[in-house]
């Protein structure tokens, strides 16, 4: 019976139901748009270009690793964890060569060399955002790459390209070619023109040299990147598999096969993998937390607009358990629906996400894009859960008072909220102060994000919980302005404080918008904005080199100290250390005059003396780490490669400069891209001298301080443009829910505007006192998220920066307040209208 009453019920009553149907649509989107990015990052296939030839594959382990073993009441438990390493680890050439070459079915081994290789030619680096890798010829069956033009490279001078770069470039057999490796820049003659035998490379641009020149660009004498096996006629690759796992048993090798191949090719697409986790998690865990608090804020509009209905239903006879069924059936019929088509508009919103992210670099378009049938039916069980438990929620009240209660209230609300509501609103918002507190002691970026937004969203809960008691006192303060406004203001000041749970329903999304917009929009600023100045107030050096391309040759640095006037030139190559299995970012620079081009602010210790044996670090990563100076430091490079330096400094300014600074060259024997990434310049010299010094290397820019600093400023943009696309549909899903909520609340008030009109109310005083409320509502909403959202940045800018003053831009805040107060006027103004299109008579006289 109570099925059949829910059906009759969504049908007589579809307007009504909207708002609930749009809330859990717009969540089944986003949940499933998350989810697949979430699938992606755990499934998505990367599969191999070059190594296409090569049916088994061995190469370095890329991951470090660390196992504890703990023995608890004669338990013995062993835990391993592994993290990825930044760059690429190699492998020992001769060891590991003749390990495989010995090992029953294989047929050919082929050692593989890739490393940076960069046209410089105009035309060419019109390919779009494709790398480009260098390769020794010998390598090319990998692929397989065929001669279509000219002949192999067999002097150092020579060079095969593929036919896509020489088809961008214009070049043919005989043309020369400058190329940016990990030397200085060189010519090269082009001596044929190659193609892969199933088509071109999607991600990649290949250039082949000789093996002696391929050796000396890799910069990695006697190891090689991987090896090419081909398996014996008649041997199985999964079988070649296992014995060479066993050959190779107790060294550093891993043997892959199959699309395990791709991550070994493309290293960035597999550490994209744990971004894209990382990422997915997040904002589907946000997204969840933010659909649950709307749909169930919905739900109570929903339920309190019907509590006539439902008091009359107790009246005759209902018992609670029949209500209860009654508002469940209806949610999960409203669910159900909502769900379906939410979930399969979330499959395309996920695709145009994964496609953003792959814009910006955030994700390489190397990782595919995987969608099953997991993220739709994840979402629609949550929907569904979701819509019945905010009905089960919402009619808590109506179910629990009495039938005369029920039909009292049905006319008037409550003098104040339920004390279960009042004490876990209060809860709520110790809660979130707690976290505000943890959040100012947290100081590393992974581990505060999370932590910020679920502040806001904790915040944003206590707001719905005593929402009408601050929507009274919020009453209470704007008596006088709101009077002063003459009758509409008088009649939006009754409607304050008479019916402060429906306009409560409106102000926590708009508290909810304006205080994750303003969060999402100000932390990377705030954070960029102190790297920033620490960068600035540690860079001394006059001058600054920048590169266009990927880096500036040693060479570079060489002419310029050789150059009349230049007191020191310090280059600084950077790449990700692990200590255990926690990552620090790291810097190396040139250790001679050091002190003249940079001033990290050492608190501890001194410069002086500063080489390749020795390391200064951050005061988080000293503090973290148990260091200070003359301590010694063990550490992974990025590469793989144990390390263990003497600690000379401890220095203050680490959010400019990163937590770990090394000599130079220790740094750049084991990163894959030598170049340094800038270089610091003291000098009496003009801009136009030092520039004329390094004029015979292409791409290099001579910078004052204030232009380098704005590059910089430009790169940090990226990074928040990436979370910006990240929370981005969580914004948009907040902003629907406040024009719903908004509209759901004018829509219902059909008989008041009419019972106005009917007491000599005209229609522009009518609609004048809705927009004098949703101006109310908007202050009361944009003043409450604006302040959990300076109290979270302000909490985050003192454990990030040391300093409780975020970055907050006036203009972008002012648009934040202006887009929600437009959502507020126009979701009030259209329903208004509407409303008040019948003859007033016509609506009084009505049944209800």
């Amino acid at each position: 019976m109570m099925l059949r009453y829910a059906l009759q019920t969504v049908r007589d009553r579809k307007g009504g139901f909207l708002g609930a149907f749009l809330a859990l649509m717009c969540a089944a989107a986003l949940i499933t748009a998350c989810g697949t990015l979430l699938e992606t990052g755990l499934r998505g296939t990367i599969k191999t270009e070059r190594y296409a030839a090569a049916p088994v594959l061995v190469s370095a382990d890329q991951n470090v690793h660390r196992t504890t073993v703990k023995h608890k009441k004669g338990k013995t438990k062993v835990k391993h964890k592994a993290k990825p390493l930044a760059e690429r680890a190699w492998l020992p050439a001769a060891a590991i060569g003749d390990r495989i070459e010995t090992t029953p079915g294989v047929k050919r081994v082929v050692p593989e060399l890739t490393f940076l290789a960069q046209p410089l030619a105009p035309a060419a680096a019109r390919g779009g955002d494709r790398p480009a890798y260098g390769h020794a010829w010998s390598s090319a069956a990998l692929t397989p790459f065929r001669l279509v033009a000219g002949g192999a490279p067999r002097a150092a001078g020579d060079l095969v390209i593929d036919r896509a770069l020489a088809d961008r470039a214009g070049l043919t057999p005989g043309d020369r070619l400058t190329v940016q490796s990990t030397r200085s820049p060189r010519s090269y003659r082009v001596t044929g023109i190659a193609a892969p035998k199933d088509g071109a490379l999607a991600h990649q641009t290949s250039l082949f040299f000789s093996s002696a020149e391929a050796e000396r660009l890799a910069a990695h004498p006697g190891k090689v990147t991987a090896f090419g096996v081909v398996p014996a006629k008649g041997t199985d690759a999964a079988d070649l598999k296992e014995s060479l796992r066993h050959a190779l048993d107790g060294t550093t090798a891993r043997v892959s096969t199959g699309d395990d191949r791709g991550p070994v090719e493309f290293l960035d697409a597999a550490g994209a993998r744990v971004k894209l986790v990382s990422m997915g998690g997040a904002m589907g865990g946000t997204s969840l937390l933010v659909a649950v608090l709307v749909v169930v804020g919905t739900f109570a509009l929903s339920v309190q607009q019907r509590h006539r209905e439902l008091a009359l239903l107790r009246a005759v006879a209902a018992t609670p358990k029949q209500i209860r069924r009654l508002l469940g059936r209806e949610a999960l019929l409203i669910g159900a629906v909502a769900g379906v088509i939410g979930s399969l508009a979330g499959l395309p919103l996920g695709g145009w996400l994964y496609l953003r992210f792959v814009e910006t670099g955030t994700v390489l378009a190397t990782l595919e894009h995987t969608v099953s049938v997991l993220p739709p039916f994840a979402a629609i069980g949550a929907t569904l859960l979701g819509a019945w438990a905010a009905a089960r929620v919402a009619g808590r009240r109506i179910v629990r008072i009495r039938p005369a209660e029920a039909l009292a209230e049905a006319r008037t609300e409550p003098a104040r909220p339920a004390w279960s509501r009042i004490i876990a609103g209060l809860l709520l918002l110790v809660g979130g102060t707690v976290l505000v507190v943890v959040l100012s002691m947290l100081r590393t970026e992974a581990a505060s994000t999370p932590v910020t937004f679920l502040a806001v969203v904790v915040f944003a809960c206590a707001i719905a919980l005593l929402g009408p008691l601050a929507v009274r006192a919020a009453a209470a303060l704007l008596r006088g302005p709101l009077r002063l406004t003459g009758p509409a203001g008088k009649l939006a000041h009754a409607n304050l404080r008479g019916n402060a749970a429906r306009l409560a329903a409106a102000v926590t999304p708009l508290a909810l918008l304006t205080g994750m917009t303003c969060t999402v929009l100000f932390i990377q600023p705030t954070l960029d904005t102190a790297a920033g100045a620490e960068a600035r107030e540690g860079t001394r050096a006059n001058w600054v080199l920048a590169a266009q391309g990927p880096g500036i040759p040693a060479q570079a640095a060489r002419e310029l100290r050789r150059t009349e006037g230049v007191e020191a030139v310090t280059e600084v190559v950077r790449t990700t250390v692990r200590v255990g299995l926690d990552k620090y970012p790291a810097q190396g620079v040139t250790p001679e005059g050091l002190r003249r081009t940079w001033d990290p602010d050492v608190t501890a210790g001194s410069l002086q003396g500063f080489g390749e044996g020795s390391a200064a670090v951050s005061e988080l990563a000293a503090d973290r780490l148990g260091l200070k100076p003359g301590s010694r430091l063990k550490f992974t490079l990025g590469d793989g490669t144990k390390a263990e330096l003497t600690v000379r400094a401890v220095y203050a300014r680490g959010l400019g400069f990163g937590d770990l600074t090394m000599a130079h060259d220790l740094v750049a024997r084991h990163v894959d891209n030598p170049l340094a990434i800038t270089a610091l310049v003291k000098s009496d010299r003009t801009r136009e001298q030092l520039a004329g010094a390094v004029r015979k290397f292409p791409g290099i820019d001579v910078l004052d301080p204030a232009a380098a600093d704005s590059r910089r400023a430009e790169r940090r943009q990226a990074n928040a443009d990436v979370n910006l696309i990240a929370m981005g549909l969580v914004l948009a899903f907040t902003a629907i829910a406040v024009v719903n909520t908004l509209a759901m609340s004018v829509s219902e008030r059909v008989r008041e505007f009419a019972m106005l009109r009917l007491a000599g109310a005209t229609r522009r005083q009518v609609l004048r006192m809705l927009r004098t409320e949703a101006l109310a509502v908007l202050l009361i909403g944009t003043a409450l998220g604006s302040g959990v959202a300076l109290a979270v940045l302000a909490a985050f800018s003192v454990g990030m920066t040391g300093s409780a003053a975020p970055t907050v831009t006036p203009l972008v805040y002012l648009s934040v307040i202006a887009v929600a107060g437009l959502l507020a006027l126009v979701a009030t103004a259209l329903p208004g209208r509407a409303a008040m299109r019948p003859l007033p008579v016509t609506v009084a006289t009505a049944k209800e």
